[in-house]
């Protein structure tokens, strides 16, 4: 039950982020001093995964071109963290052919998980200490489906995938039902999905037997509910930092808070410390 492989879905439009993303993939958007997809792949590197699918779509070529060898007239320490982290990777793309939501979106990545548990990282997402670490120990203890999950402010809930489920033991829960970004009064609770997974390949029928929601789009939160209602689905809390870099704000968060702690970006942090006091 190792987990082995990830799926990376980057097709989406990134219209929260618009005007920066007409031109651009949101997961090129740099977060201090690289794109937020190299965060997410690093992420799956540093949870023991080596093998990863990222599923793009129309205009993200620079995201497969990101991980493209290039040889450079100057030595980059970054670019060389970069090659080593390459060295050890197996990355292959797959394009979604238009834009049907994230369940579709997941569908693509059949073939490439086979009948192995597969770890499933959003592509706008950074979190830290790495998430997907934590919901590996998660799903090695249950042998189920885990999802990580964080406890939202009321003006958020509208915005998530939010769960009603039983806390079986501290920060895991046995999910009951899900709901797709309720209205708040109209919530089951104030615990949100947070683009991190670890699911096993019967998520594909669940997914493939689902009619189109709103807008025409297959969404994984309608897969994971009907899942959720015939077998063990759990969730799991997560402690840690989470940037959501499809909203504007929490992109710009990112971008300061890390870089007020990377030890290259100390005249950043003393120029912003003379700006604030």
């Amino acid at each position: 039950m190792t987990i082995k492989k990830a799926v990376i879905p980057a097709a989406g439009l990134g219209t929260r982020m618009l005007p920066i993303t007409k031109a651009q993939p949101k997961e090129m958007l740099p977060v201090v001093d690289k794109p937020v997809i190299q965060y997410v792949v690093e992420e799956a590197y540093h949870s023991g995964i080596k093998e990863i699918l990222i599923i793009t779509g129309r205009n993200k070529r620079a995201v497969e071109d990101h991980f493209d060898r290039i040889i450079f007239p100057v030595k980059d320490e970054g670019i060389e963290r970069l090659e080593r982290m390459l060295d050890e990777l197996s990355i292959l793309f797959v394009r979604q052919k238009e834009p049907k939501g994230l369940g579709d979106a997941v569908k693509y990545a059949k073939p490439f998980v086979g009948d192995e548990p597969f770890a499933l990282l959003l592509g706008d997402n950074i979190t830290i200490p790495p998430c997907i670490k934590e919901l590996v120990k998660v799903f090695e203890k249950y042998k189920a489906p885990v999802i990580a999950l964080e406890k939202l402010p009321k003006e958020r809930i509208s915005l998530h995938g939010i769960i009603k489920g039983e806390e079986i033991e501290d920060g895991i829960y046995r999910i009951e039902d899900f709901v797709e970004k309720p209205k708040v009064e109209e919530a089951p609770s104030d615990i949100g999905i947070i683009g991190r997974y670890i699911l096993t390949p019967e998520i594909f029928a669940y997914i493939e037997e689902l009619k189109p929601g709103r807008n025409g789009e297959i969404q994984l939160t309608d897969a994971l509910k009907v899942m959720s209602m015939e077998k063990t689905v759990y969730g799991m809390i997560f402690n840690g930092r989470r940037y959501d870099i499809g909203d504007k704000t929490e992109w710009l968060k990112a971008n300061i808070e890390l870089a007020l702690e990377n030890k290259n970006f100390q005249e950043f942090k003393k120029w912003l410390k003379g700006k604030i006091t």
